[in-house]
């Protein structure tokens, strides 16, 4: 009796057991959401996704206040460069700290640090806390933007995610304008310490809402370990790098110690970097998931050409003034149409993606035109008029457009859901990255505006005086518009060769 009483008990524990697991698993499994409970969840990101994006461009026309204020001009590119370092180093972290333990939850951790680093740079009392209180803000703004996608991931199917793209679409829009006209009012007519306090109340309502709305957000955790030594090098290689691409030949001599020194040690850093990448059981930028070509091809086109934007966008203006004598408002507004046509492209691109079978064909049409009007810009740099400049800038804002919402959704249609966020995050971590170098790089081949404050009156001045005139300068500024054509070109053949695999109705599981 005593061992059937044994059996017994043991076949009753194994059954509530198996009970108990599978409640479990149908607690957790993940619901299809209604369109009513995906636009709330939507609806909770587009605060952070707004403060995120307007955080990369409010600073700029605040820099010559800034430089007024706390000194120290020839560092004030690392009130923009420490950001953007610590945001590209920590958003693959991000992605995978959110397959671990959630979305919401990292969201919430994202906001929270950049909201307290925005006091940090706020009450900065001269230029060095300022630089610590922005690389901080990268801190948190590293996983806003980049998560914000992560969930719309997840809480749509590839071919419905144009609808909701709008949304996102919409916001970058708005904090695209919002940005530098708020840094600029804000610098002008209150205190330059204002940029950084709107970000507190901002902060508080965005901790709300992700704390409400995002509470029926469905759940794919799986365990990850966290490659902390990998985000370290990167830090360490790409800080070295930009230091020796922003003070080389301006604070110091190119064959000096100091630049020599930090030259050697970034290329040890890098080296570091791609042997961690090889060798750690989970590196920052998962091997694995890049051995899938459509999320590789998808990276590279995505990375590549938002980069180019990028670049455009900063050196554009530059060109207008150096080049053409225009005042910095007046090249600001010759510059609009370009990050204006970039989205409202992309939410056509977004809608064509969902509703074509061969939904390459559109985004290779227009990246082509893009090519194709970056090198009219270059060949007409130096005679360009206004009019003429705004049409072929609003052009290579139509260019590449369409192809950005295309190899997001892409990428998202062949990866797994429990490796969204690091996909994502991995895609935005390209983006970054290319970017800084390519910033860089744009700008010794403009004289290394970088290290002296772009958007000053000084800049411009010293670059014709370098040249010896607007024609000398136009020269190189043809420069930097052939490698963008270069570059967009590189973004077009990632984006030919990637398969076009027919997009999901339903989330993969």
């Amino acid at each position: 009796m005593s061992g059937k009483t044994v059996t017994l008990r043991a076949d009753t524990r194994e059954t509530q057991r198996q009970m108990t697991a599978l409640a479990t698993a149908d607690s957790t499994a993940p619901q299809k959401l209604t369109h009513r409970q995906t636009m709330w969840i939507v609806a909770g990101v587009l605060l952070p996704v707004f403060m995120g994006s307007m955080d990369q461009t409010v600073v700029s026309s605040a820099l010559p206040s800034i430089g007024n204020s706390l000194g120290g001009t020839h560092y004030l590119s690392w009130v923009v460069a420490a950001n953007l370092l610590t945001m590209t180093a920590m958003t693959p972290l991000y992605g995978k700290i959110s397959d671990i333990i959630g979305r919401r939850s990292t969201l919430l951790i994202g906001v929270s640090v950049f909201m307290v680093a925005s006091l940090v740079s706020a009450l900065a009392v001269n230029l060095p806390m300022l630089i610590v209180g922005r690389a901080l803000q990268g801190l948190g703004s590293a996983g806003m933007t980049s998560l914000a996608m992560t969930i719309l991931g997840d809480v749509a199917a590839p071919k419905d995610r144009a609808r909701y793209y709008t949304y996102f679409s919409i916001v970058y829009i708005t904090s695209g304008a919002v940005g530098p006209m708020w840094g600029g009012f804000a610098s002008q007519h209150l205190h330059w310490s204002a940029v950084f306090w709107l970000n507190v109340p901002m902060g508080l309502c965005a901790l709300t809402l992700l704390w409400f709305l995002l509470k029926k957000l469905p759940r794919h955790e799986r365990p990850h370990k966290l490659d902390i030594l990998g985000a370290v090098l990167i830090v360490a290689a790409s800080s070295s790098c930009l230091f020796v691409l922003n003070a080389g030949g301006a604070n110091y001599p190119w064959g000096s110690p100091e630049i020599m020194g930090a030259s050697l040690f970034s290329a040890f850093c890098w080296i570091a970097f791609v042997r961690r990448l090889l060798t750690a059981p989970e590196p920052l930028i998962p091997i694995g998931v890049l051995k899938n070509r459509v999320v590789l091809l998808a990276t590279i086109s995505n990375g590549v050409g938002w980069a180019s934007v990028t670049g455009l966008n900063i050196y554009l203006p530059m060109f207008l003034q150096a080049v053409h004598g225009y005042s910095p408002s007046g090249a600001g507004v010759a510059v609009i149409p370009l990050m204006v046509t970039v989205n409202a492209s992309a939410l056509v691109g977004a809608h064509l993606t969902g509703r074509l079978t061969h939904y390459k064909i559109p985004p290779l049409i227009s990246l082509a035109v893009g090519v194709a009007a970056c090198l009219w810009l270059a060949f007409r740099a130096e005679t360009i008029g206004f009019t003429e400049f705004m049409i072929v800038v609003a052009i290579i804002g139509s260019g590449f457009g369409p192809s950005a919402p295309t190899s997001t959704v892409a990428m998202q249609n062949a990866v797994e859901l429990h490796q969204m966020g690091i996909s994502v995050a991995t895609m935005s971590f390209t983006r970054s990255l290319v970017a800084t170098g390519l910033v860089a790089a744009y700008g010794l081949i403009a004289l290394g505006f970088s290290a002296r404050g772009m958007n000053s009156q000084e800049a411009v001045e010293t670059v014709r005086s370098f040249f010896g005139g607007p024609a000398e300068a136009a020269a190189h500024f043809r420069l930097i518009f052939l490698c963008t054509a270069g570059t967009f070109s590189i973004s077009f053949l990632a984006f030919l060769m990637m398969e076009e695999r027919p997009l999901m109705s339903e989330r993969a599981k």
